[in-house]
């Protein structure tokens, strides 16, 4: 019977809703056997909502605790795999949960999927992070005004330290692998900004929950607007660089936070980017292994010119 009860309540969670003869068919039992095991899930703690009729059914809702959860194989390994990847993270107060919700789960892992798990643990590593941690309970707050349609205001610390107070509609989170940041309508400013979330200071609204309807982002894509917000972002040089390469080549061997790349032709492209130090970001393009031009700034073809002087010496005659 308890076979049968997992087996039922594994498949409410695979459907938003499913007719008692298809459960019934499913488990190969009767109507009223179905009717049965969902009192038992009730019992469990699970809210399994039922309706009458002949379009009747069975849907499983949220309740107001959390009950025991069934996961498949894939799902337990995805699973183990996610919570050790967020241990690791950039969200701070998120590791301690992590690893005490991944030590729940391997305690009750079969032996036949350990091996997978450990094999993904070994054999990956993440070249992700480096960023500022976030706050979880901020991180948490902005997703929940944006899952909701709820304006959030907050205080927000600019790149020169200078703080001031945003009231905005949260369309979405979106994680660059180093930041979080959130995508939002400035009603003050009447256009779409780009927040980094580990500068925000969510405030108490300063009267009732107000609500608004979603808007488009820009260009229908949140995240591509956002990358091409961080690559645009307040540097002490703009750099334009043409590369005698297709585009497809300089994407491979960049980051999506490296800059704009535009296509010129089938063996050229352009990177649009940004940087505080002309030294580092030669350094970063040397490695592309590609001929390029500068065409902007000035600055960096100076740099360039006294850069190969050096090497020049350094070569000797």
């Amino acid at each position: 019977m308890l076979v049968r009860v997992l087996r039922l309540l594994s498949l409410l969670q695979q459907r938003r809703e499913w007719a008692g003869a298809e459960l019934a068919a499913r488990l190969e039992v009767s109507t009223r056997t179905v009717r049965s095991d969902v009192e038992r899930l009730r019992e469990l703690g699970y809210q399994v909502d039922a309706t009458t009729g002949p379009g009747g059914g069975y849907r499983l809702a949220s309740g107001t605790a959390l009950p025991p959860l069934v996961l498949d194989d894939d799902e337990a390994v995805a699973v183990a795999v996610g919570l050790r990847a967020a241990a690791a993270g950039s969200v701070a107060g998120i590791e301690d949960a992590s690893l005490r919700a991944l030590t729940k789960l391997e305690r009750t892992l079969p032996k036949r999927l350990r091996p997978r798990v450990d094999a993904l643990r070994s054999a990956t590593v993440s070249a992700a992070g480096g960023g500022p941690a976030v706050d979880l309970d901020t991180l948490t707050r902005i997703a929940a005004a944006a899952h909701g349609h709820e304006r959030l205001r907050f205080s927000y610390a600019a790149h020169t330290g200078e703080a001031s107070v945003r009231d905005v509609e949260p369309h979405t989170l979106v994680y660059t692998g180093r930041r979080w940041y959130l995508l939002a309508w400035d009603g003050d400013r009447r256009d779409w900004r780009t927040f980094r979330a580990d500068r925000i200071t969510p405030l108490p609204p300063d009267g009732p929950v107000r609500r608004f309807l979603p808007r488009e982002p820009p260009g229908g894509d949140a995240a591509a607007h956002v990358l091409r917000g961080v690559t645009a972002a307040p540097f002490r040089y703009r750099v334009r660089i043409r590369f005698a390469a297709p585009a497809v080549v300089i994407a491979e061997r960049s980051t999506p936070t490296s800059g704009r790349i535009t296509p010129l032709g089938d063996d050229a492209c352009e990177l649009a980017t940004g940087t505080d130090s002309l030294y580092d970001l030669m350094t970063y393009i040397g490695k592309f292994e590609v001929p390029f031009t500068v065409l902007d700034p000035p600055e960096l073809r100076d740099f360039l010119r006294a850069l190969a002087g050096r090497y020049l010496d350094a070569a000797g005659s």
